[in-house]
């Protein structure tokens, strides 16, 4: 078996990091280790395999184009199908996000996907994907590849989560005859789809926390304290999409993404917040809304007791994580179950909003991602 290490990644070629989608009934047989294939699945968020995919085109173009309103241009998507027969799809993409679409910060920005519509498209994995947005490697691919983690770690608590699809990507740039190497990146389910897939709508208005739904907002919090992740607000939607039964209802539930800024992500350029006062995005803050009954958080720690073995499984588990961050986040982890399951630890940890000479009340404004 073929191992090579890359800036304290380790990349081990033929072994699949999965983590588990279902409860730790079922999770000997989702968490084995299976080949990397380059075969696909029936629907691009079924499969577990990494999917091999190649974007040809003006890229330096595309990639280049950093402005704050980044127009699409053509390229080709090309994968392979189970026959290993490459099959070529029209596609478009632009370069979007914030932080990560500025070249100061990241060599390669984020993208937004859209498939031009083709029966090549209709007998593909892509046929339910018209728009797909694209995590490229900002700092490195090991980082890309601890936040995709953390999106499988959200399927294991949340059916309204986003589904990811982890990538190698081959860039073919029609005017460099040089090819760069492949790279890890991941692929994120349109927000649309992750709607109507929970039979409700995506919607855009001013929200209070404590309007949201309370059990899906304070699975959402207490994710995000997990993962040490304070990059995010209701109130001004900053890494948070609102749902909805229809356009003109009560918000029944937040989903969280972009976690490239948590604690167990533990990004290079990440920094806390200034006003929330922290030492590192490696310290945990819970940024829910006050609540001095406990007992509120019942369902909630019970929940992320249930997943803790799956939680941790997909780390422990996981071939493509160095040894070491592997045990940093277990221990990471400990601290977070130390700290549910200890009664005065919680109270003094998820009390926080309620002191008013603390930084609990700090709302993230961020920018405002841009429609694709």
């Amino acid at each position: 078996m073929k191992k090579t290490i890359r800036a304290g990644f380790v990349f081990i070629v033929g072994l699949l990091c999965l983590a588990p989608a279902t409860t730790s009934a079922q999770s000997k047989e989702n968490t084995k280790k299976t080949e990397v294939r380059s075969s696909t699945s029936k629907d691009l968020f079924e499969g577990e395999e990494v999917l091999e995919i190649t974007l040809s085109g003006q890229l330096k173009k595309l990639l280049g184009d950093r402005s704050q309103k980044p127009i699409y241009h053509q390229l080709t998507f090309s994968y392979k199908d189970e026959q290993s027969n490459v099959i070529n799809l029209p596609a478009q993409a632009k370069t979007r996000g914030h932080f990560r679409r500025l070249k100061e910060n990241c060599y390669y920005p984020p993208l937004a996907l859209k498939f031009v519509k083709c029966d090549l498209l209709k007998a593909s994995p892509f046929k339910k994907q018209n728009k797909l947005k694209l995590v490229m490697p900002c700092a490195g691919e090991e980082y890309v590849v601890r936040e995709w983690l953390i999106y499988k770690l959200y399927n294991l608590v949340s059916e309204k989560s986003f589904k990811t699809r982890l990538v190698r990507i081959q860039l073919n740039d029609s005017s460099n005859k040089k090819q760069a190497n492949p790279f890890y990146a991941f692929l994120i389910e349109d927000e649309d789809d992750l709607a109507k897939r929970n039979g409700l709508v995506v919607i855009n208005k001013k929200l209070q926390p404590e309007q949201a739904e309370p059990e899906c907002f304070l699975t959402m919090a207490v994710f995000q304290y997990l993962i040490g992740n304070t990059d995010w607000s209701v109130q001004y939607q900053q890494n948070i999409k609102l749902l909805a039964p229809d356009p003109k209802g009560l918000v029944t539930s937040v989903v969280p993404y972009d976690f490239d800024h948590a604690g167990l992500v533990d990004a290079p350029y990440a920094r806390p917040e200034e006003m929330l006062n922290m030492a590192s995005i490696r310290q945990r803050r819970f940024r829910g809304y006050c609540l001095k009954d406990m007992k509120r958080f019942d369902s909630t720690v019970a929940l992320f007791n249930r997943v803790k073995k799956d939680i941790y499984q997909t780390y422990s588990g996981c071939s493509f994580l160095s040894e070491k961050f592997v045990k940093n986040t277990l221990r990471y982890l400990d601290e977070f179950y130390e700290v549910i399951n200890k009664p005065g630890d919680m109270k003094k940890e998820f009390w926080y909003p309620c002191n008013p000479d603390g930084t609990g009340n700090v709302v993230i404004k961020g920018l405002k991602e841009e429609k694709l």
